[in-house]
């Protein structure tokens, strides 16, 4: 990453930093891109029903 984007990402919103590090991370790792989006799915369809019971 060149200087510009380091400044870039750390003025970014929470959910891109969150975004482009675990993308570095699975990148890093060489996980499987249907790996990766059937983990995805797993953690979205947890942190959904984590959202609802918060809302309750």
């Amino acid at each position: 990453m060149t200087r510009r984007e380091t400044m870039s990402l750390e003025q970014a919103p929470d959910e891109v930093k969150l975004a482009v590090d675990l993308i570095m991370l699975l990148e890093n790792h060489d996980i499987a891109p249907q790996t990766v989006l059937a983990a995805l799915e797993i953690v979205r369809n947890d942190y959904l029903r984590k959202l609802a019971e918060a809302e309750q």
